[in-house]
């Protein structure tokens, strides 16, 4: 479950908890509350240190917005933590789906077919003609 998880981060850019809180509910029983807190616990390091660095190595991070959002994130992360941890658990995962629902709807409204750009006909034969 951890590889996969760590491929669709690498891949896609996604948060494992996208992957990992999914399985871990329906795959392992666990509650959504100890699935979301297992989550953040698994994704700390090789979030921080897997991706990044291939990413980094590539020129693809931005230092100055990184650092801002992420001082915004464990803010915005404690907050949101205090508020999910009394939820009943019905509520989080309704909360937890909406969210991923919301998010899928937005991706696939944005995803544009590619027109595929047809050379016009040869008319070298027809010069000689």
């Amino acid at each position: 479950m951890g590889l996969a998880a760590g491929i669709a981060v690498g891949l896609l850019g996604i948060g494992g908890g996208i992957v990992l809180v999914p399985a871990m509910v329906h795959l392992l029983k666990m509650d959504q509350h100890l699935a979301q807190g297992t989550s953040l616990f698994i994704l700390l390091p090789p979030i921080g240190l897997g991706a990044l660095r291939q990413y980094w190595k590539a020129g693809n991070v931005d230092l100055r917005a990184g650092i801002l959002c992420a001082t915004g994130m464990i803010l915005g992360a404690l907050v949101g933590g205090k508020i999910a941890v009394p939820l009943p658990t019905n509520v989080l995962k309704g909360l937890f789906g909406g969210f991923l629902i919301f998010s899928s709807a937005l991706l696939w409204l944005k995803a544009k077919p590619t027109k595929i750009v047809e050379s016009p006909p040869s008319s070298a034969g027809a010069a000689g003609s």
